[in-house]
């Protein structure tokens, strides 16, 4: 019999909030983290906005000692990893290590830590590098930490998969839980991608919104006056538990993981296309042995900028078909900005709590119909609604795509 996995626990560091807690309510109420960048000068950039996780005291939360061990990107899951484990109840140390994984996505790992270090050596020779410089870049060290700091000794990685690498993440523990390799895991993406560097280096490919004066609706997905996405950061992490060792222990169980699709575009550097979103949705369907009817809600992928926003609204068209006019269709993106590889994990957290709280987010600044995505895209404000399943998407450069499918939580 194939073993069921559910959800226990939740954690999130987001430019709305360093808690799931407060990232959901933000997300609910539609306040948004976006807003003028201020930890470093960008005033003679052309984008001066981005999604900063604000009041974040790595050396308070983590001690002076671990937190200099670590880029902003680890400091991030790992203090996401600890609310999550400490929602679900969990107590460390674990009575099983071997049975617990770790998978943590990232798409640019410490970017920061690199330019850091280069500058110190051009400033100050070799003796300016730290000797922490190499662990600090390395990106599987944000899952490598998570383990040593809570001694989970069973399969742990890292998932490289640009913007879809916390929803690969989530899927590749979905899947070891399954398999058997692990009875809980600890799953999802962080990023701390916002440097001068990497904000011109989307900026140069036109990829950002210039609303510089209005940051707070610059993220407009499916709006016709989207211009781009808004760089952000964060994390998003999960606990994920198989069904009876979570009943076992008397855990509350938000949610279940249901269904995984991932598939690749084979079409383009940036530009998504060749079907590969739809089969991926199909993939998480067939997985989940569900219809396309059985599925309440999407928490889309949704950056704002024109090309994915259309496509992913064709892509849900085609696997939809008459549904998708009934479908409610939320991009969260809205008010967090879009954090790469943590997008995936803090959009899961998201998906999670529509299922758990019988709250759909809204699109919150929405304003103009597009043709081109004429979907329900919530706008304006939440919608209270009793959803059976919902599917997060998430879709990366290189035309890497993921799927997953969460249901309400099993009352057997």
């Amino acid at each position: 019999m194939m073993r069921r996995v559910v959800v226990t626990g939740l954690g999130a560091i987001s430019p709305c909030g360093n808690s799931a807690v407060d990232t959901w309510d933000a997300m609910v109420y539609g306040r948004s983290g976006i807003d003028r960048i201020r930890s470093f000068d960008c005033e003679a950039f052309p984008v001066r906005i981005g999604g900063e996780v604000k009041d974040f005291d790595g050396v308070g939360l983590l001690g002076k000692r671990s937190a200099k061990r670590m880029d902003r990107f680890s400091q991030f899951a790992v203090v996401a990893s600890d609310e999550a484990l400490l929602d679900a109840g969990l107590n460390v140390p674990f009575e099983e290590p071997e049975r617990v994984g770790v998978f943590v996505g990232t798409g640019i790992g410490g970017i920061g830590e690199i330019l850091r270090g280069q500058k110190s050596l051009e400033e100050e020779g070799q003796r300016g590098v730290s000797p922490f410089f190499v662990p600090r870049l390395l990106t599987n060290l944000a899952a490598g930490t998570i383990a040593m700091r809570v001694g989970a000794k069973g399969p742990n990685h890292c998932v490289s998969t640009a913007c879809a690498s916390g929803t690969h993440a989530i899927g590749d523990a979905y899947r070891s839980v399954v398999w058997g390799d692990c009875d809980v895991a600890i799953a999802g993406g962080t990023e701390a991608p916002l440097t001068p560097l990497t904000l011109t280096g989307f900026s140069v490919m036109k990829a950002l919104s210039r609303n510089n004066d209005e940051p707070a609706i610059a993220s407009r997905p499916f709006d016709l006056h989207r211009d781009g996405f808004v760089l952000g950061e964060g994390a998003g992490v999960l606990v994920l538990e198989e069904l009876s060792h979570a009943k076992a222990r008397g855990a509350r169980i938000y949610a279940e993981l249901v269904g995984f699709g991932t598939t690749c575009d084979a079409h383009h550097l940036t530009a998504p296309g060749g079907g590969g979103a739809e089969r991926c949705m199909e993939m998480a369907l067939k997985g989940a042995g569900l219809v396309p009817e059985d599925v309440d809600y999407l928490n889309a992928h949704g950056t704002s900028t024109p090309t994915n926003d259309a496509n992913e609204t064709r892509a849900v068209h085609t696997v939809f078909g008459s549904h998708s006019k009934k479908l409610m269709v939320s991009s969260t993106k809205s008010v967090t900005g879009h954090l790469l590889g943590a997008a995936g994990g803090v959009e899961a957290v998201a998906t999670v709590m529509a299922l758990h709280s019988g709250l759909v987010p809204p699109t919150a600044t929405w304003r103009t119909p597009d043709p081109a995505c004429d979907l329900d895209v919530v706008p304006g404000e939440a919608r209270e609604h009793r959803v059976r399943a919902a599917m997060s998407n998430s879709f990366g450069f290189g035309g890497t795509n993921a799927t997953l499918i969460f249901a309400r939580a099993p009352q057997d």
